[in-house]
């Protein structure tokens, strides 16, 4: 994770999921001030109180990609800087990153787990 990902993350704008293998892909967003980055483990936290879609996606695959950008970050062209995060996703219903993000979002249902493969700066 470079230092203008972890710009991005830190501005506040809408994070796309998508199962990039689904036939019809799925789709769902939530924010990005909802999302814990865990650097040291290179992993992404997500609460989900829906994402049923994804996570029924997940039973033939679990690889998904990510989107985010923020107008405010220098981008490669000008204002804007935008990513897409491809990785392996689970749903997490127990255990430490549950609770804390319980504990934060108390309407979730579980959490989704992305362990980043490849992050891409698009614009």
């Amino acid at each position: 994770m470079n230092q203008k990902f972890l710009d991005v993350m830190n501005d506040e704008g809408p994070v796309t999921i998508v199962t990039i293998n689904a036939n019809p892909a799925s789709v769902v967003n939530t924010w990005m001030s909802y999302v814990k980055v865990d650097e040291d483990n290179n992993r992404l936290y997500l609460p989900a109180a829906g994402m049923h879609s994804i996570e029924n996606d997940f039973v033939q695959d679990n690889y998904v990609l990510l989107t985010m950008g923020s107008k405010k970050v220098e981008g490669t062209a000008g204002p804007g800087a935008g990513f897409h995060v491809k990785g392996t996703g689970k749903f997490l219903a127990e255990g430490p990153e549950f609770s804390e993000m319980q504990a934060r979002f108390p309407w979730l249902r579980e959490v989704l787990q992305v362990n980043i493969d490849q992050i891409e700066q698009k614009i």
